[in-house]
């Protein structure tokens, strides 16, 4: 079977409408900020690149590892109120760091924001999840994603409209964007019923751990996000090598702009002829394949070309993930599931940042510049082979794969 055999028409009720106004806004709001922290505290005041880049680790580190807990307290309480608290915590996290003028607050602040967004994470995808139905689920999350994605550069265009003002003054529009989807949410979002109705908040994460195939399912994919996170490292190294310090610009607005353009399409076509088994594991071989032609990649457009490969497989891989966590978890476990899978992002994420670092060191070292994209080419392949073996007919609640 096709991931979906529906009629390509959505009819999205207000509900989800509401959510993916709500993604752009943090997304904008998040990319309005975190750039200008190490303009601002880095290259303005001073401080050291290793204070700056421990408050962003924290702040990832503290998100990332909360959204286990986050999923599974929305199981209890149902989403509304933990995407809402996780809002104004994320909020008043983002205003504190524009008042912070001192190591310990500005960690705080940090600590704080990512406070917020391991609250907001999972719930948020539970929403989709009971808004949506098996059959528009893999198209709305990807309309999530666009809107992500369009709040990724509208965000920092916004951020440098700004710049010539304090840093507090971008500090506090941020969290103000946040708060705007704060108000959205209360008014336009029902209330979802939580689905565990016995045992304590937390008791559907030994359900999840227990469940091995997802777990694998889980660890496997964070393979591909050691791919994706190579865009920020590797990727960004040679752009800047190529054309210069100036080359991050075209860079992550091609990547930006190609998702915003083509995923909905992409998704929609897809779906309609592959199985999301199918689609999950041809989007991350896309991306293997476009980070591993980088290695013949002697000019800046041929980057860019290799980076549209890398973000054309990109846009099937999130919704494509987000539907199989869906299918894959019990319905009482909606956002527990969407918890734990969330770790493949902080986890592959982590270790793409340091690996990525490694190898083009490494390959300067050695005069081999093609070891970064062939290792990294080996990393999506075996991640390809993992996914193979993790999604079996077995594996999934339907018949679908």
């Amino acid at each position: 079977m096709s991931a979906y055999s529906v009629s390509p028409r959505l009819k999205l009720p207000g509900g989800l409408i509401a959510l993916m106004v709500n993604n752009f806004l943090m997304w904008s709001g998040f990319f309005m900020v975190i750039p200008l922290i190490t303009v601002h505290f880095g290259s303005n005041l001073g401080w050291s690149a290793l204070s700056v880049g421990a408050v962003l680790g924290t702040r990832q580190l503290t998100q990332q590892g909360l959204t286990v807990f986050g999923g599974a307290l929305s199981d209890r309480t149902g989403p509304r109120p933990l995407i809402a608290l996780g809002l104004l915590t994320r909020a008043l996290g983002f205003a504190a760091m524009g008042l912070s003028t001192s190591f310990p607050a500005l960690l705080a602040s940090g600590v704080l924001a990512g406070v917020g967004g391991g609250l907001f994470d999972a719930p948020k995808n539970a929403a989709v999840t009971a808004l949506s139905t098996p059959g528009t689920r893999v198209r709305v999350f990807s309309l999530m994603s666009m809107a992500g994605n369009l709040g990724m550069v509208t965000g920092p265009l916004i951020g440098a409209l700004l710049s010539g003002l304090e840093f507090r003054t971008v500090a506090l529009a941020s969290a103000c964007a946040y708060l705007v989807a704060l108000v959205i949410l209360l008014l336009a979002v029902p209330r979802i019923p939580g689905t565990q109705k016995s045992g304590s908040g937390l008791g559907g994460l030994v359900t999840v751990v227990r469940d091995r195939r997802f777990v694998f399912f889980t660890l496997t994919l964070s393979g591909y996000f050691v791919l994706s996170t190579q865009l920020n490292v590797a990727v960004t190294l040679r752009a800047v090598e190529l054309a210069g310090p100036t080359a991050t610009g075209p860079l992550y607005a091609m990547q930006a702009g190609l998702a915003v353009l083509l995923q909905y399409p992409v998704v929609l076509l897809a779906g309609r002829h592959f199985t999301s088994r199918q689609i999950l594991m041809g989007g991350v071989t896309l991306a293997a394949l476009g980070l591993g032609s980088m290695a013949l990649a002697h000019s800046f457009a041929a980057l860019l070309a290799c980076t549209a490969l890398l973000s054309l497989g990109g846009m099937v891989v999130f919704p494509t993930q987000q539907t199989i966590t869906a299918r894959m978890a019990p319905p009482h476990l909606i956002g527990s599931y969407f918890g734990l899978g969330a770790l493949s992002l902080g986890l592959g994420g982590a270790l793409g940042s340091v690996l990525g670092g490694v190898l083009v060191d490494l390959g300067k070292s050695l005069t081999w510049p093609a070891l970064t994209w062939l290792t990294l080419l080996a990393v999506g392949l075996l991640t390809v082979w993992g996914l193979g073996r993790s999604l079996t007919r077995e594996s999934l609640s339907s018949t679908e794969q």
